[in-house]
């Protein structure tokens, strides 16, 4: 709770998108279908990786971790959306943890994952000595350790300042921009270390994906056959277009000074990177990936073969 005087806020109203009475109905139903899609697919990649043998090498144990990522990061928000406009302060204390730590682990995952296709691709026969099991542990372990600590950072540094009265979020859940928008506190060292950390966490790993397929693609256009140029493509051609979604939105949303910000225009940044981008990775990655379509099927296959042990 934060006392203002002889007031005391408890709760916080999240205004979310701004439309006709007419429309709720239809912006439930379209965010839960999305929903439940984003849940489904993530679930069935996990599944198909943890089920398959074949699955179990760097590359399909990253892909794991971020749809086991994506599922958690939705839920930190979708739920909520969908059940109401009222959030209690600590629940939005919380959302904003999990979302922030959420948001670090991918931006730190993808980074990885750009790091085992540089590898395969460009190192292919000592892949298997550098990507050992040691390693991408590690790496994962460090991404997920990375978010964390991202996420302690802004929730202590946002939940200090000063909510004077106004407890209106222009925003469908809580995050960063708005909340310091609604704050009558002093934000400069919230910004400062918003744009600090945003190097480390953003700007440091996006480099390092870039860095990473100049190699890839320099290696690649060396390959004489016009076959092994599009296999080797093909690997990375799901991650890559991933990142270009996940990046270019939420790069956008957080380095950048806050009085640049319109919250209007913002939300819809913010549901690109936080619903859509989510639903439409599942998608990306089976479309494209014929081992992942297989273990699906042979997933598939044993559920429709098996018996109840009762009659």
């Amino acid at each position: 709770m934060v006392s203002i005087g002889n007031q005391t806020i408890t709760a916080f109203v999240l205004l979310g998108f701004r439309v006709r009475a007419e429309l709720h109905l239809l912006l439930l139903i379209v965010f839960t279908v999305i929903y439940a899609s984003i849940i489904l697919g993530n679930m069935l990649i996990v599944v198909a990786v943890v089920s398959s043998q074949r699955l179990h090498t760097p590359m399909y144990f990253f892909l794991a971790n971020l749809s086991f990522l994506e599922i958690l990061y939705t839920s930190s928000v979708v739920p909520k959306m969908l059940e109401g406009f009222f959030i209690s302060y600590g629940g939005c204390v919380a959302q904003l943890f999990a979302f922030l730590f959420f948001v670090g682990v991918e931006c730190l995952l993808l980074a990885a994952m750009a790091y085992d296709r540089y590898i395969a691709i460009c190192k292919p026969l000592r892949y298997l000595v550098i990507i050992n099991k040691v390693l991408y542990s590690r790496l994962a372990a460090s991404c997920w350790t990375g978010g964390f600590l991202n996420s302690v950072v802004h929730t202590v540094l946002t939940f200090r300042l000063p909510f004077c009265g106004n407890n209106e979020i222009h925003y469908f859940f809580c995050d960063i921009p708005p909340l310091l928008i609604l704050s009558c506190g002093d934000t400069s060292v919230n910004e400062l270390v918003l744009l600090i950390v945003g190097v480390f966490i953003g700007w440091a790993p996006f480099l390092g994906i870039i860095l990473s397929y100049l190699y890839i693609i320099s290696t690649i256009l060396r390959i004489r056959s016009s076959e092994g140029r599009q296999k080797a493509f093909s690997t990375c051609a799901s991650h890559l277009v991933t990142v270009l979604l996940y990046y270019g939105s939420s790069i956008f949303t957080y380095v950048r000074p806050i009085s640049s910000y319109s919250l209007a225009k913002d939300r819809l940044i913010s549901v690109l990177y936080s619903v859509v981008t989510p639903m439409l990775n599942p998608i990306i990655y089976t479309l494209r990936n014929k081992d992942i379509r297989k273990a699906l099927r042979a997933v598939g296959e044993k559920v429709a073969t098996f018996k109840l042990p009762f009659p």
